[in-house]
């Protein structure tokens, strides 16, 4: 039976017609044989694109021409980015006016309208903007010339920093930090004594970003098609691309500076070396084993002395990159992505002018050693910043010499001249520095050598010892060194493990040494037994406890303090692993006003036995997530109304009695995830307020995890108003569901799409009323071996998944000639091992 479907081909456009229409029939004749009411949805900007989709289907053809937003939403938009950080748009009438007849020129285009409102943005003065009203690019009634205003006004170091981006394929993904270390390498940022290179080029971006030529796509950032196209277009001068099979790329002027290379034949590489003038030189191949691609590479590196940049990226094929490398005299930013490259070649270290050394390898395991560089890289004074796989930055003797690095993000301390401590000495632009095996550190005086205070850039440290160091008894050693190894007050993170002293440092006892942290991690601290003041961090957001087994609480009473503001900023709180830990505060400290985590956004606590429960649930509290913990029930006090709470997770806490759910039902109306694994002695989730069920309070779960399915005949649960996914995992004794669960999920039959089944090591059969469950669409079954028959599933089922289950259950519904597969034929997706 032929599956309906629904394929959506997002702008779509052309190179050559003739050939796009060849290659379209080509992957579309397999879908001719869909199911009745199948759909293809096209979307382009180009009419002859719609027009040569319905020749390719032989259909009659549908083409929707979509409309602009209507005039007051788009000057709506254009407002919104033009008055951008201004406080009161309103009292700018006059400018509100000329923004009504700017509108009018914008053919109705979203983008147009963030576009122009990015340059009205930049002065709000009624001469600019009536400039912008008056200027010939929005006359002309074309999207290319509305946008092209919105980078031809740029200042110069704008327009040089985004027209070097012209030279990026169409939807690449924009890292913020690596774009601003090839706009320094190109020159196009100059030093400041008042910020770094990198802070002024990040400054350069935000501008971009708020007059709309970058949009932010989860951690990166995208041009968008349009503007890419129409920029690509006027920086070509400037800009070019060689591209596979495209004939324009024999266009591409002589005295073009930034040049990007995708997937080009050798004749074609070959003509780069008429390029005097390139200053950065991107290479994209999908295969590099071709022998005279290689040999293309080397003539390229021998001719193109004026590079500045130079990215080679390389699926395959790329094994050394050529020693010709040593004639790039001027180069600063050199970055590899390769599967094969082992090793960089040794001219790299006569590279005097590199700045920017990034190496990503995609499989970095196969890499024999972590000697990937050159042994005299140190020679390379003038290096700011090195990514390499695995510990190949540790591998660098005499890394001192490379003291403008900006991240040492794992330096490896040996008890051998060039590896120790002290090298870090006048290594003073580091911004994140991790130390490790400090162990090899001999006493305090050899620590201070690290002078770690004099790093005023310094945001972020780890100091790490070895694993082998946790048996260590030498406490006393571990403390003066951590004592000496005093950091910057600009600090923002710090990370410790495998400490064993038994105090604090010293310099951490102090709140204003210490005071503008923001994210601190301690872990295998297992001889730590009373902390510093955290709780008086004015930002500390992120606090990370683990495996510090003597630790008795959070606060204690130090500096004479016995009543503050406890942790006023802290969002995230993750607590496991600390045995000892008895209460939040020691014994006559107390949180002014009771206001203990007055921010706390996520709490994390497992495996702390003997820790009271929490006085009262944090005001802001989201997330509650508890495992193997000693409490008899979970406190729900609070004086918040509605708790904000979204989720709770308790798992294995073999003691928890009872959840006072029920009685909290009112108040839990944000609740959307409830886990409750492998807590075997739970009786109770508390009892409905005569109040809640005169007003119908119920459960809305988006995600609903449990161990036993008793757990589903208590309220709130046994009366849920809706849930959507539900998990029953991980028990060893449940035979079959009861009777009255069996008809417990008819109260979900509306709402339950999606169910699993895990790890039910002894179930024999699943409920008939799965077949009433008239919204469920996946069925995931795994690791239930007793299981021999399925019931019969609903009509809406759309995806089956059995896996690790008893061996009859394939052979009766197997694709093979099983006994019942027609029982389950009508499920479009199914997968049985």
């Amino acid at each position: 039976m032929s599956k309906k479907f629904l394929l959506v081909l997002d702008d779509i456009w052309e190179e050559d017609e003739e050939k796009d229409k060849s290659k379209w029939e080509d992957v579309l004749v397999p879908l001719s044989s869909g199911g009745f009411g199948s759909k293809i949805l096209v979307t382009t900007r180009t009419e002859s694109i719609a027009l040569m989709f319905a020749k390719v289907i032989k259909k009659k053809k549908e083409i929707v021409q979509l409309e602009g937003l209507v005039e007051d939403e788009c000057l709506q938009l254009l407002n919104y980015h033009a008055f951008a950080g201004v406080e009161n748009p309103n009292d700018h009438g006059n400018l509100r006016v000329i923004a009504r007849d700017i509108v009018k020129k914008l053919l109705r285009s979203p983008l147009a309208a963030k576009a122009i409102g990015g340059v009205l943005n930049e002065n709000l003065d009624v001469r600019h903007w009536r400039t912008v009203l008056e200027s010939n690019l929005l006359g002309q009634n074309s999207i290319h010339s509305i946008l092209s205003l919105s980078y031809i006004v740029l200042p110069n170091h704008l327009r040089n920093c985004f027209a070097f981006c012209c030279m990026f394929p169409e939807d690449h993904k924009f890292d913020k930090d690596d774009l601003v270390r090839m706009w320094i390498a190109l020159g196009f940022i100059q030093p400041s004594q008042e910020m770094t290179m990198e802070d002024i080029g990040g400054s350069y971006f935000d501008a971009l970003v708020k007059k709309a030529l970058f949009d932010k796509v989860g951690d990166d950032y995208k041009m968008h098609d349009l503007i890419h196209e129409s920029a690509s277009k006027f920086f070509a001068q400037v800009c070019g691309k060689f591209v596979e099979d495209e004939k324009s790329s024999l266009k591409i002027s002589e005295a073009i500076r930034h040049l990007s290379v995708i997937n080009v034949k050798p004749d074609i590489l070959r003509n780069i070396e008429k390029l005097k003038h390139l200053h950065s030189l991107f290479l994209f191949y999908k295969d590099f084993h071709d022998q005279d691609l290689c040999n293309g590479l080397i003539e390229v590196l021998k001719s193109s002395r004026s590079l500045r940049l130079l990215y080679i990226w390389a699926s395959k094929g790329l094994e050394i990159i050529p020693e010709e490398i040593e004639n790039l005299i001027h180069l600063r930013y050199l970055k590899i992505d390769s599967s094969n490259l082992t090793m960089l070649p040794r001219s790299v270290s006569n590279l005097y002018h590199l700045q920017y050394i990034i190496y990503n390898v995609s499989m970095p395991s196969q890499l024999e050693g972590d000697d990937i560089l050159p042994s005299d890289i140190n020679n390379l004074s003038n290096l700011r910043y090195m990514k390499l796989p695995k510990n190949g930055i540790s591998s660098i003797c005499e890394i001192g010499k490379l003291k403008y690095l900006q991240y040492l993000y794992k330096f490896i301390l040996r008890d051998v001249s060039g590896y120790r401590i002290g090298e870090l000495k006048n290594m003073n632009d580091l911004y994140k520095l991790g130390i490790n095996c400090l162990e090899n550190v001999k006493d305090g005086e050899e620590a201070r050598n690290a002078q770690l205070c004099e790093k005023r850039r310094l945001t972020d440290l780890t100091l790490c010892w070895s694993r082998s160091h946790i048996d260590s008894t030498n406490n006393d050693l571990d403390e003066n060194v951590l004592d000496n190894l005093h950091p910057p007050k600009c600090l923002r993170k710090l990370s410790i493990e495998r400490y064993m002293g038994a105090r604090s440092a010293i310099w951490m006892n102090n709140v204003n040494w210490i005071f503008n942290l923001e994210e601190i991690e301690l872990s295998d601290c297992s001889e730590w037994e009373t902390l510093p003041p955290f709780g008086q961090l004015p930002f500390l957001k992120f606090l990370k406890l683990v495996k510090m087994p003597k630790v008795k609480c959070l606060e204690s009473k130090i500096n004479g303090n016995d009543k503050y503001r406890a942790f006023p900023l802290l969002e995230k709180l993750h607590i496991g692993r600390l045995e000892a830990l008895e209460d939040w505060f020691e014994a006559g400290v107390a949180a002014e006003d009771g206001c203990l985590f007055p921010c706390l956004i996520h709490l994390r606590l497992f495996n702390c036995p003997k820790l009271k429960e929490l006085p009262s649930l944090p005001p802001k509290l989201k997330g509650l997530h508890i495992a193997n913990m000693g409490w008899k029930t979970l406190n729900f006090c609070s004086n918040s109304n509605p708790i904000p709470l979204v989720s709770l997770l308790v798992i294995d806490c073999p003691n928890i009695i009872s959840l006072p759910l029920a009685d909290e039902i009112a108040r839990l109306a944000a609740l959307r995830c409830l886990s409750i694994t492998k807590c075997p002695n739970l009786i109770s989730l508390g009892r409905y307020r005569e109040v809640e069920t005169i007003n119908n309070c119920h459960l809305m779960l988006n995600l609903l995890c449990i161990s036993h399915p008793s757990v589903l005949l208590m309220e709130p649960l046994r009366s849920i108003a809706s849930l959507k996914n539900l998990m029953i995992r991980k028990n060893d004794e449940v035979v079959s569901f009861p009777n009255e669960v069996e008809q417990w999920f008819l109260t979900v039959r509306s709402s339950l799409s999606e169910l699993r089944i895990r790890w039910l090591t002894s179930l024999q059969s699943l409920p008939s009323t799965f077949e009433s469950l008239s919204s469920l669409q996946y069925l995931h079954i795994e690791d239930v071996p007793m299981l021999r028959e399925l019931p019969n599933l609903p009509p809406s089922l759309e995806r089956l998944i059995i896996r690790r289950c008893h061996p009859e259950l394939k052979e009766r519904y197997g694709e093979d000639g099983g006994s019942d597969r027609h029982k389950i034929a009508h499920i479009p997706d199914i997968f049985i091992d």
